[in-house]
């Protein structure tokens, strides 16, 4: 009797034994969020920077660069206490122009590195 209690008992953990995250098998990352936004106008203040994406990413590894046209402005250093999705970093104040934020990451089951750009406008009016 106290066997099938404990049997009974047992099932339902049985069952709902956690699933493990299933990965795609290509090393491709989307981004899924950021700030700026892509093509944003932004204030002259904001100074904080992130991409987030749809799987964790190797944040030593990874890089975030201020550019215009071809000329690098900022590397920024992405903050390792930050979500595993998520590069953030802080930048200085940019005088008003057109600028891109240049992305590199490499995800944590990858090894090959995948880039991007994000355009964003800074102004004097917000």
């Amino acid at each position: 009797m106290i066997t099938r209690r404990l049997m009974i008992a047992a099932l339902p953990m049985a069952v709902a034994a956690p699933v493990a995250y299933a990965q795609p098998a290509t090393d491709d990352v989307r981004v899924t969020e950021s700030a700026p936004a892509a093509n944003a106008h932004i204030g002259r203040k904001s100074s904080a920077f992130f991409v987030r994406f749809d799987r964790p990413v190797d944040h030593v590894k990874s890089t975030l660069v201020i550019k215009q046209g071809d000329k690098v402005i900022e590397r920024l250093h992405p903050r390792l206490e930050s979500s595993p999705q998520v590069l953030f970093a802080s930048a200085p104040t940019l005088p008003p122009g057109n600028y891109m934020l240049h992305w590199t990451v490499i995800t944590l089951q990858g090894t090959k590195a995948i880039s991007g750009d994000i355009p964003f406008q800074v102004s004097d009016q917000q």
